[in-house]
């Protein structure tokens, strides 16, 4: 088979003369696309297969000074990381740098680029936790010092580029490529090529895939398979169906596995509707394919990529009930942050009859949750507001987005004046505060049921168990451990669930807190848990002496790998307690208790009322 096709042609040329730079590097990054949501298998992971330290103890069973399995630990204390951050003896003071990532100039130290691409490919990203999610995102935007063992600087830009895209943050990757010449070499354009394709650019990105075939230079593997298949889909485009062919045959020839997008190509250039193979994972070029064929609407979305949601989600073109889903499920992942997903939901005018969306009407999920969101934004009417907001929370953490509505609706709660009348509206109000980093709302709200006050002769007066938990989770708060007395009140009164408890002494132990010995008694009362993700040996290990040394990057990419899949809900208290304390004391102190409150806020105390 012979094509017209010039992209094609010079591609082939390319791939006859063969590629020497199939090197470790790069592979080893780009294994990133086999992974799952639920880990390299596809399966859940199993904590009772994971490889343990030795006699493994949660935090609340052990003293305060130290948890089993770890270094003792050290009590100094830590500023936020937009100030300089004090380090052992022997190193040199950080410089920050002025990026507004308020992470260090030498974010890097102790990692070359071969060690963080090994790093990264072992991680699922984008992180499930929102807290180190954000982290990463600072991490991998961060203009810093590149790191060692990339003199020319080509191979950390071009690791960058694929981290980016796999998060879902193709903006942001389209801002690092207006940094480089995409007609540099055939790699960085290929990634843009792809970037273009993400935002719908057709044109775009089939006129860089066609300057990308005729550069030389290295290019990955995976990376060239996948030019492959831009290549076929630009063919597609154009109404060469049999360049479309050829290229399915370049793409088998190369070893490309079996995908939705070469099942595409081949029926494309048969002028056939594609046989989908069950459960397959969808890439963006995938999809992109599958529209060509006529088979975009066979797309289920819990096995698209996180750059494949993203995309669906902010095309305009797609339809309210898909671009709602696709967010939804982004949101899920970290992917598509929530003022995005509130923008969505906020498209439309505001339902005409509140009280039917109250009712449950004939919505269901995402529209309904759209509903909700436009109705509790519009309604005035502070009783009415407070459960059309309640309403919403119970009904996207059923949906799994919880926390992201959380987030979302800071500014409705924040619209509302607290009266004795809502008052049933306040431990609702502290969780929004709470979830959207705004902790000032959470303590008017809890202000208003007398929770203010401490606790006086055992007696818990309102929900000062709140100001607690926004204590812990506030690094701006000078007096942080008023409200200590509260929690011991808690934990006696037996409204802590044995986990929870446990998970608690646990995040208070990682962030330097002198435990009441009542709290620490109820907890060694209760069974020790033993569920939760824990990294192979090693892991923790590492995560302390990288914090130790002040290595930023390094603590970051550990602190990830030990938390795992579930994000700080999912892990064990082990891996909990060492990645909040390696973050504390490698100056990440912000970051630190947020993921403390992470692992808290879903389980803490809450009334029945509420």
């Amino acid at each position: 088979m012979i094509s017209k096709s010039p992209i094609l042609s010079a591609l082939a040329l390319v791939i006859a003369l063969g590629s020497a730079w199939e090197t470790a590097w790069l592979q080893t990054a780009w294994a990133l696309d086999a992974r799952t949501p639920s880990g390299p298998s596809g399966a859940p992971p199993n904590p009772a297969a994971t490889p343990r330290p030795a006699n493994p103890q949660p935090a609340a069973a052990t003293p305060p000074a130290r948890i089993a399995g770890t270094e003792t630990v050290m009590r100094d204390a830590i500023p936020v990381p937009v100030e300089p951050v004090p380090v052992e003896k022997g190193d040199l003071t950080p410089v920050m740098s002025n990026d507004g990532s308020g992470l260090p100039y030498e974010l890097w130290r102790g990692l070359d680029i071969a060690g963080i691409e090994t790093l990264i490919s072992e991680l699922e990203i984008p992180p499930r936790s929102p807290a180190l999610h954000s982290l990463w995102k600072r991490l991998i935007t961060s203009d810093v010092t590149p790191p060692a063992g990339d003199p020319a600087n080509l191979k950390f830009p071009a690791l960058r580029l694929e981290a980016l895209y796999r998060s879902g943050l193709a903006a942001d990757a389209a801002r690092e490529l207006d940094k480089h010449s995409a007609a540099a070499d055939p790699l960085t354009a290929t990634l843009a090529a792809r970037n273009a394709l993400s935002s719908g650019d057709t044109a775009k990105g089939c006129d860089i895939a066609a300057k990308a075939a005729a550069l030389k230079g290295e290019i990955p593997k995976h990376i060239k398979g996948e030019a492959i298949l831009i290549s076929g889909y630009c063919a597609a485009v154009s109404g060469d169906l049999p360049g479309a062919g050829l290229a399915a045959e370049l793409a088998r020839e190369e070893g490309v596995p079996a995908s939705p997008g070469l099942e595409a190509l081949d029926a494309i250039s048969i002028k056939a509707k594609p046989k989908l193979s069950p459960a397959q994972r969808f890439s963006l070029v995938d999809f992109r394919l599958m529209e060509i064929a006529g088979a975009g609407g066979e797309l289920a979305l819990d096995k698209a990529e996180p750059a494949l949601l993203v995309a669906l989600a902010n095309d305009a073109k797609a339809t309210p009930t898909i671009r709602l889903a696709a967010a939804e499920a982004a949101a899920r992942l970290n992917a598509l942050p929530p003022e995005t997903l509130a923008a969505l939901y906020a498209l439309g005018p505001p339902p005409p009859n509140a009280d039917a969306v109250l009712a449950g009407s004939q919505m269901s999920g995402p529209q309904r949750r759209s509903e909700l969101f436009k109705a509790a934004e519009a309604e005035k009417t502070p009783m009415k507001k407070t459960r059309l907001i309640r309403a919403l929370i119970d009904d996207a953490t059923r949906g799994g987005i919880g926390f992201q509505a959380m987030q979302m609706l800071q500014r409705a709660t924040a619209a509302i004046n607290p009266q004795p009348e809502i008052s049933w509206f306040a431990e609702t109000a502290a969780e929004i505060g709470l979830a959207s980093g705004d902790y000032a709302l959470t303590r008017k709200w809890i202000a208003l049921t007398g929770g203010q006050q401490p606790q006086v002769q055992g007696q818990v007066q309102g929900l000062g168990h709140w100001l607690a938990l926004t204590d812990i989770a506030d690094p701006a708060e000078p007096k942080r451990r008023q409200y200590l007395q509260e929690l011991e009140a808690t934990a006696v009164r037996g409204r802590f669930a044995p986990d929870a408890l446990h998970r608690l002494a646990t995040v208070l132990d990682a962030l330097a807190y002198d435990i009441p010995i009542p709290l620490w008694e109820a907890a060694s009362r209760t069974p020790q848990p033993s569920t939760g993700y824990l990294p192979e040996t090693g892991v923790l290990t590492a995560l302390q002496d990288a914090a130790k040394k002040k290595e930023f990057g390094r603590t970051v990419l550990l602190a990830m790998k030990a938390i795992g899949p579930n994000g700080a809900e999912g892990a064990h208290m082990i891996a909990l307690g060492d990645s909040i304390r390696a973050l504390k004391r490698a100056g990440l102190e912000t970051d630190a208790r947020r993921l403390g409150l992470e692992a808290l806020l879903a389980s803490w105390p809450r009334t029945a009322i509420n």
